[in-house]
């Protein structure tokens, strides 16, 4: 089974090499947004993408991120 965590797109470091910086619950990290970035990188700024293995591997919306965000932070507390 595969687990995406969702990241909100806060920096672009590397247009070309289409990389930037995602906002993960405070922690920031540098994710590959090829899969992702359909026009430009410029335009996934402020949005939210779910990662997997250093990869953006699609856009959601406010709604999916928190829900999954909330389901994350649940399991969590349950591993104790």
């Amino acid at each position: 089974m595969c687990l995406g965590v969702p990241g909100k797109v806060v920096d672009i470091t590397d247009a070309d090499g289409l990389s930037g910086i995602v906002d993960i619950c405070g922690l920031r990290r540098e994710v590959n947004l090829a899969c992702v970035a359909q026009d430009s990188p410029e335009a996934l700024l402020n949005h939210w993408v779910l990662i997997h293995v250093g990869f953006a591997m699609c856009v959601i919306d406010d709604v999916q991120a928190k829900a999954t965000l909330e389901a994350l932070a649940t399991l969590q507390k349950l591993d104790g």
